[in-house]
């Protein structure tokens, strides 16, 4: 059994001015963004998306993140908490982004730029897809240097239980922020990367990353301690599978109307 190792959230002080490790992991997901879609433009020129285009392309990802996660934690998870703090709702540097918010956001972000720039919805999500693991798997680790998104209870025999002393118990816990970034960020950049690899259908390779995010964040949430979100804290289907389950079912849809 583990302890967790209780990381300074700040990894860098300069007077007044704290950079935290939230903030860092965010821009690390944002450089694996740039670095690995100019490799994709370049390697796969069939998506229409040449390599100087992705500087504009992450800009509008990087407001949709921001505004979408941002308000998809406010209104999902907290919104009790929130409507009685409101001045926390532009506290990001805190911690606190719903990805499901993130993902709409990030969606809108899409189609703006897509409709600026001449292009369809699909082609411009199905170059982006496999790039967004890498922003989870990045996010997810700084949730566990944060010590927060902590898991359920555990048995102490358990080769991975670490007890998180921000949950205000000793209790064994999974390690859950681990759980989602070797799921829905290693695991499903590999399938994505993979699958994409070549020429496929418009609006499939979109449609596989509904599924496998859907299907990795459902199998973690069975480990992570339910957030109470908009329907009450619940043991059986947690506020993060009930999100889930419109992007499995999308995601089929894609799949299925493409073939």
């Amino acid at each position: 059994m583990f302890v967790h190792p209780q990381f300074d959230p700040v990894a860098i002080s300069l007077g007044p001015l704290a950079i935290r490790w939230y903030g860092l992991m965010y821009l690390a997901g944002f450089i694996a963004f740039l670095l690995m879609g100019r490799r994709r433009a370049a390697a796969q020129p069939w998506h229409g998306i040449p390599p100087q285009a992705l500087d504009d392309l992450l800009f509008y990802g990087v407001l949709g993140v921001i505004l979408g996660g941002r308000l998809g934690q406010v209104i999902f998870y907290e919104p009790v908490w929130y409507a009685t703090h409101p001045l926390e709702i532009f506290a990001i540097w805190k911690g606190g982004m719903s990805f499901h918010g993130g993902f709409l956001g990030v969606l809108g972000a899409m189609a703006l730029w897509a409709r600026r720039t001449g292009r369809t919805f699909f082609q411009v999500t199905d170059f982006i897809a496999p790039l967004v693991p890498l922003g989870l798997l990045a996010g997810r680790i700084g949730n566990f240097i944060n010590g927060e998104l902590w898991g359920r209870v555990a048995s102490a025999d358990f080769p991975l239980s670490m007890i998180f002393p921000q949950s205000g118990d000793s209790l064994p816990r999974h390690p859950s922020p681990l759980y989602e970034a070797t799921g829905e960020g290693l695991l499903l950049f590999i399938l994505l990367w993979l699958y994409s690899a070549r020429q496929r259908p418009r609006g499939a390779v979109s449609g596989l990353f509904l599924i496998g995010y859907g299907v990795f964040r459902s199998l973690a949430e069975c480990f992570r301690e339910p957030d109470a979100g908009i329907f009450g804290q619940s043991y059986l289907i947690s506020m993060g599978q009930w999100l889930s389950l419109p992007m499995i079912a999308a995601g089929f849809y894609l799949l299925l109307r493409r073939r």
